[in-house]
Parts: C-alpha cells; sequence; structure tokens
C-alpha cells in the first residue's frame, strides 16, 4: 500500500527506478515469492521466448499508455507480438500480472535509514513520494485497494514502514492497523485524483461551491454559510492535512501507551 533521502533534522524526497532497502543487510537479501506466485520456469527458447521481466515490462508500459484496464493477459501479449497462451508458461493470470507490475512500479520507492527521531517526518515524506509515484503511472493506485500487495518491493516497503512505526512507539498489536491505515489513505488519495482530475479541470468544484451556497439556508445553515470553505484548498493542501491527521492520531497512539507501561 508505496521514495527519498533525509537530510539533517528535515528531508528531501528522491525517487530511482531500483528499489532499495532500508537496512544494509537487507540490500543483500533475496525476498522469497509468495507461494501463490507461478514458479519461474526454465526451458528451451522454442518453448519459452519470454521472460518474466519482459512480460512485466510490457505491462508497465501498457498502463502508463491505456491505464490499468487495458493491461490484461490478451493485452501484454499482443503489445508483446505473441500469443497469449505463451505468457501462462510464466504467470497464473491476470490477479498475478497486475500485482507483478504493482510491485515493480513500486521498485521505484528508496527507502533511507530509519530515523525514529523524526519519524513524523518520514511519515510525511514517505507519503508524499508514493504519492507521486503513483501519479506517474495513470491509475495504478486502484491496484493497492482490496488487495494485499506482497511482491518484493512492497515487503521491503513494508518492513521499512512498519519497523519505522515500532520504534517510534507504536504497539506491536497496533503496528498492522497503523500500517494498513497510512497506506490505503495515500492509495485512495491519488486513485481519487485520477478519476476527478477531469471533473477538477472542467470547473466542478467551483460549480458545487455555487449549488451549496444556494441552498435554503434555514435548511442548511453550514453549507450554505461555509460552502467557500467546505471545498477550499487545493489537492496538495488536503493531502498534507490528511497526512498530519493522521499522523497525529498516531502520536495520540503512542503516548497513550507510554502512559499504560
Amino acid at each position: 500500500m508505496l521514495l527519498f533521502r533525509l537530510t539533517g533534522a528535515g528531508a528531501t524526497v528522491e525517487t530511482t527506478g531500483t528499489p532499495v532497502s532500508a537496512e544494509a543487510e537487507q540490500t543483500q537479501t533475496p525476498v522469497p515469492a509468495p507461494p501463490w506466485w507461478q514458479p519461474k520456469r526454465r526451458g528451451d527458447a522454442s518453448k519459452a521466448p519470454l521472460t518474466r521481466d519482459a512480460i512485466v515490462e510490457a505491462a508497465v508500459k501498457l498502463l502508463e499508455r491505456e491505464g490499468v484496464d487495458a493491461v490484461s493477459m490478451r493485452g501484454v501479449a499482443a503489445e508483446l507480438g505473441t500469443a497469449a497462451g505463451s505468457l501462462y508458461w510464466h504467470l497464473r493470470g491476470k490477479d498475478e500480472l497486475l500485482m507483478l507490475v504493482y510491485d515493480r512500479v513500486m521498485g521505484e520507492v528508496h527507502l533511507p535509514p530509519h530515523d525514529p527521531e523524526h519519524w513524523q517526518q518520514q511519515l510525511r515524506d514517505l507519503g508524499h513520494a508514493t504519492r507521486r509515484v503513483l501519479r506517474r503511472h495513470r491509475d495504478l493506485a486502484r491496484l493497492a485497494l482490496g488487495r494485499i500487495p506482497t511482491g518484493p518491493n512492497m515487503v521491503r516497503l513494508m518492513e521499512w514502514l512498519l519497523t519505522l512505526l515500532r520504534r517510534a512507539g507504536v504497539p506491536d498489536e497496533r503496528l498492522g492497523h497503523v500500517g494498513d491505515h497510512y497506506g490505503q489513505f495515500v492509495a485512495a488519495y491519488v486513485y481519487e485524483e485520477t478519476l476527478h482530475q477531469g471533473a477538477i479541470e472542467a470547473g466542478a468544484p467551483a460549480a458545487v461551491q455555487e449549488y451549496f451556497a444556494s441552498l435554503p439556508p434555514d435548511a442548511f445553515p453550514t453549507l450554505s454559510q461555509l460552502a467557500p470553505l467546505v471545498l477550499a484548498g487545493d489537492a496538495d493542501e488536503r493531502f498534507d492535512f490528511g497526512l498530519d491527521l493522521l499522523i497525529g492520531g498516531i502520536e495520540q497512539l503512542i503516548e497513550r501507551a507510554r502512559q499504560q507501561r
């Protein structure tokens, strides 16, 4: 459910096409593939002319050009100039293909060393960087919703995130909840952005604001009076507010845990 390099107490974000783990030892540690992924097969060129990497690369290009709905076994096969059946030599089907695509893109995440003293800033940086990566790839964010991404790059990212939260003081029994809400906030926000970009460009928010302001004030006193404020702020400002709201809740959770010790 996501990119940056810290400098001093603050942080700057830097993305890269190569996944880098937070801890040096993890860089050399291969992540076992989930058991429901099709095992990589070996065969002669006549039986297996493709590779899984080539298939995923073609799928990413198709995604960037036409969106998630275009990424199918048949569509990727056409991209590669081969029959769809040849892809099943490497993949179980479309669901695995989509998860591989998502994991490949999330490999752009660069994970810095943990800095528990500035965990709030690291969470903000991760959120912003993840948002940028997802927005670069059309509607990719929808693949993070309703699924638990389990590819090697996502496993590394999840390990980094949960370790940061744990070192910050989040109780072990709440780590999964916090990590899930954090990831879903970012993914859902970006997905909504991709859905409504056309409406925003067409001026829909202004029309909605006018409608709210025109409502009968006796029946809708809050909406009619505060219409300009209800829809105030651009997408960046609202994303920042959501992150701060989430981080504030995490701070309270950590403080309660400390008081109960």
